[in-house]
């Protein structure tokens, strides 16, 4: 039990997978087709570590610097590491030495200087598109209707590679009323897929959060961003 916030991880993080389990069920799927991302913004590292021994794999952490920093104070600890939030074009070297996966790519200027970043390490990166299904201003991402131009573009660079689609819609008190954005980000997947463009695979939809993930689940998700419902309400300085 993590004794400041008095919030019992491990616990969480059983409820989160159970969840997940009866979602996948309902949908007809395995629940090994879904990998939980935990969030762990504002979370101290210990936290962290407790989610990490409870189970998780995967954290996603949205500010490039948080990141950083919260990567070196988990020195041997194992995960894949995701960046959930709008990458800013002075922070892609960081991000890229950072980061396993970008999930939040969302125009080509952006996708070019990860992979110059990426080259210069000779690495190549899976990447995420963000899509803004619900065309809120506040929010990043593509607009639908410039998705596949901006696929096709990517679709060239060397050394990262498209390994689905990401959205964040809008927020509803009501979690049945995302699905028709979930189920959109699905179909948008599937009508890439069936172009067969090179160096691009649709085999990943990142959607749902702790609000929302088992809806999203029974509509295709394979990543959720789950961080309150593990972690507990945020902390913020």
């Amino acid at each position: 039990m993590n004794l400041e916030t008095k919030v019992d991880i491990g616990k969480n993080v059983q409820k989160v997978y159970e969840t997940m389990v009866e979602a996948a069920k309902r949908s007809g799927r395995k629940a090994e087709s879904v990998k939980l991302v935990a969030v762990s913004k504002t979370v101290g590292s210990e936290s962290i570590k407790e989610a990490l021994a409870a189970g998780i794999t995967c954290l996603g952490e949205n500010k490039v610097q948080e990141g950083a920093e919260k990567k070196a104070q988990l020195l041997g600890c194992v995960f894949e590491f995701h960046l959930i939030g709008h990458l800013q074009k002075n922070k892609v070297n960081k991000a890229v030495e950072t980061f396993d996966w970008i999930e939040t790519l969302d125009g080509f200027e952006l996708a070019r200087r990860i992979d110059q970043s990426c080259q210069l390490l000779d690495k190549v990166i899976p990447v995420l598109i963000q899509v803004n299904l619900g065309k809120e201003g506040t929010k990043s991402g593509v607009a639908e209707e410039d998705l596949l131009p901006l696929v096709n573009q990517i679709a060239r660079l060397q050394h990262l590679t498209v390994r689905g689609l990401m959205t964040l819609p809008p927020f509803f008190e009501n979690p049945q009323e995302v699905r028709p954005y979930f189920r959109r980000l699905r179909e948008l997947s599937a009508e890439i897929d069936r172009l067969r463009i090179a160096n691009v695979g649709m085999k990943e939809l990142s959607m749902g959060m702790s609000h929302d993930y088992p809806i999203a689940i029974e509509e295709g998700a394979t990543l959720v961003r789950v961080g309150t419902a593990i972690f507990g309400e945020r902390r913020y300085a």
